[in-house]
């Protein structure tokens, strides 16, 4: 299926791309995200004509993402979760963890936004994490886990 992409998309283009995807991948995800059109001629020239707007939008987004990306680099985030005697934690922390501790701090972020390299954090410590704001901004965060007995 032909699209136009609305925004960047990792791995598939630009704003503006005209590309050719599988029928589900554009059915199910891009067109109801708002990440893509149908490549039809009249959505093309719709798109030539806002082009203008629609970039402008564009970037403001990731201007709105880099600053918020200023703000979250280097943050230190404490979680405190119940954990043995050696440490290890009882359950662990996830993207979802660190998501509602930040909202908390008054940032905005969904969970999807934490990357996560290691996967769930299941020990006490400092851990490094990253928050993807924009397909372009990436902040890295560090996430103190505390124990509690």
């Amino acid at each position: 299926m032909q699209i136009i992409l609305m925004e960047k998309v990792i791995n598939l283009g630009q704003l503006g791309d005209v590309v050719k995807v599988k029928n589900g991948y554009a059915r199910n995800f891009l067109i109801p995200q708002g990440m893509a059109k149908r490549a039809t001629d009249a959505n093309i020239a719709e798109f030539e004509a806002r082009r203008a707007d629609i970039v402008a939008a564009a970037q403001a987004k990731l201007a709105d993402a880099q600053s918020k990306g200023e703000k979250l680099e280097g943050l230190t985030v404490q979680i405190t979760q119940k954990a043995g005697v050696d440490g290890r934690l009882f359950g662990s922390v996830t993207n979802a963890d660190i998501a509602t501790a930040l909202v908390e701090l008054g940032f905005e972020i969904d969970k999807a936004q934490v990357r996560m390299a290691e996967g769930h954090l299941k020990s006490v410590g400092d851990h490094p994490v990253s928050v993807q704001l924009h397909t372009d901004v990436a902040a890295n965060i560090t996430v103190s886990v505390l124990g509690e007995q």
